[in-house]
């Protein structure tokens, strides 16, 4: 069995991306006046998650060939 090293990439990226987006919902707008109000932890979260969900695509693509 080879070891594939986008697998435990995918799931680290989509845990912190994971994180970041609950902790974007659950931070009061206020918190983002530095920032614009823009809510950056939101944005990144679901950055970092779909990123995730890439290599675990990828990961599972090669592992059914």
């Amino acid at each position: 069995m080879r070891f594939d090293l986008r697998l435990p990439i995918g799931f680290l990226f989509s845990i912190f991306g994971a994180i970041l987006v609950i902790y974007g919902f659950i931070t009061p707008a206020e918190a983002y006046t530095q920032s614009l109000g823009i809510n950056v932890n939101l944005y990144w979260g679901v950055v970092l998650c779909a990123f995730g969900g890439v290599m675990l695509g990828f990961a599972l693509r090669a592992r059914t060939r």
